[in-house]
């Protein structure tokens, strides 16, 4: 950690005009850049391009942390056009919920994608490659900590370095852009969002023959430090050795869609088995569905969402103190992962929500 200080202390512009690299450097910063477009479509290409990337590099194991949160992040988007959102907010405000997902998705995969491939080029090439990161504009932070990791190949510190820089890469950007403070994070429909617990970030996977849900909810999401601890949280929860190769294993087997189907068919559908129009009837009961009732309509991204073609991110290196290393220590206590009984809680309190708010608007 020392050395780790010093060279943060040490902060200078290594940036190297893009006509100064070799021809070999600049086809592959080219290569790396395409790749990134490419994947970086919409929430399916990325979650997909994640779990792909740690298949071929599992020390890397914040691309299989990034791969299940961004799960959950598609989950979100369709839960704006399924059952239940769609009976609680206006269409503008799913609009808006959904640009403020698919920004943040999308920004992050733009920042990390990029040092991902490049850790993997400087692994087939037996060569440190990260002077090359500023040509994607790559925090400094980040330039350090892939220093670091070639030389030391902390698999822990690397990670907590990619949550360290993920969710202070998007802070400016989204979290504390006027634009979603006055029309989400601010507004009564996300506070209430926050009040039902219906934050809840979920990793499945198979116990026999049931589905099980382990994982972490989110609380004060527009608190940097509160991402960071959860990000920390749900690292240390995906990789227990009770939990990880079920996870896996399910991951692997189940392409994500977007649907809530992919892992809990049961429950949802990305059919709608429901007429919209008719009055809403409470279906669930503790995690199953009431007997004769529908199951609730959860569609797969590509029918609710069309791509979105996104702006040229924010230009800025967001890293300024060496403090944040104090987000790099471990911390020993056990993380809790029990959240199967709080999220089926939450889509009860949904429906009552619909319930109660539905008599009032006729």
């Amino acid at each position: 950690m020392k050395s780790i200080k010093k060279t943060l202390q040490q902060k200078k512009d290594s940036f190297t005009d893009f006509d100064s690299l070799t021809d070999d450097e600049a086809k592959l910063v080219q290569f790396i850049k395409g790749q990134t477009r490419e994947n970086n479509l919409n929430n399916v290409t990325r979650t997909k391009a994640y779990l792909a990337f740690f298949k071929r590099n599992p020390e890397i194991e914040w691309a299989f942390l990034a791969h299940m949160v961004s799960r959950n992040a598609g989950w979100n988007m369709t839960d704006l056009k399924g059952s239940l959102l769609t009976r609680l907010m206006t269409k503008e405000q799913q609009a808006y919920f959904f640009a403020f997902l698919e920004r943040s998705n999308w920004l992050i995969f733009h920042d990390a994608y990029p040092q991902l491939l490049l850790y993997e080029e400087s692994k087939k090439a037996n060569k440190n490659l990260f002077y090359l990161l500023p040509q994607f504009g790559i925090s400094y932070f980040m330039k350090v900590m892939w220093d670091h990791y070639y030389q030391k190949k902390d698999n822990y510190l690397i990670t907590v370095a990619l949550i360290i820089n993920e969710q202070n890469y998007i802070e400016g950007r989204v979290i504390q852009n006027k634009e979603y403070h006055a029309t989400l994070l601010e507004s009564l429909e996300f506070k209430i969002q926050e009040l039902l617990q219906l934050n809840q970030i979920l990793f499945p996977f198979i116990d026999g023959k049931q589905v099980k849900l382990v994982g972490q909810s989110v609380h004060q999401f527009a608190s940097l430090k509160e991402r960071i601890l959860l990000g920390k949280r749900l690292y240390h929860l995906l990789f227990d050795d009770n939990f990880f190769s079920n996870i896996y294993d399910m991951a692997r087997r189940q392409p994500h869609t977007g649907s809530r189907k992919d892992y809990w068919p049961d429950i949802f559908n990305d059919i709608n088995e429901s007429n919209p129009v008719e009055p809403f009837q409470q279906r669930l009961e503790g995690c199953q569905l009431k007997p004769g009732a529908n199951r609730l309509y959860s569609p797969s991204l590509v029918n609710a969402w069309s791509n979105v073609e996104q702006q040229p991110a924010e230009k800025g290196d967001w890293y300024s103190n060496w403090r944040v290393i104090h987000y790099l220590q471990k911390d020993p206590s056990k993380v809790n992962g029990d959240i199967q009984d709080e999220y089926c809680e939450s889509l009860e309190k949904m429906e009552l929500a619909i319930l109660a708010k539905e008599p009032i608007s006729k």
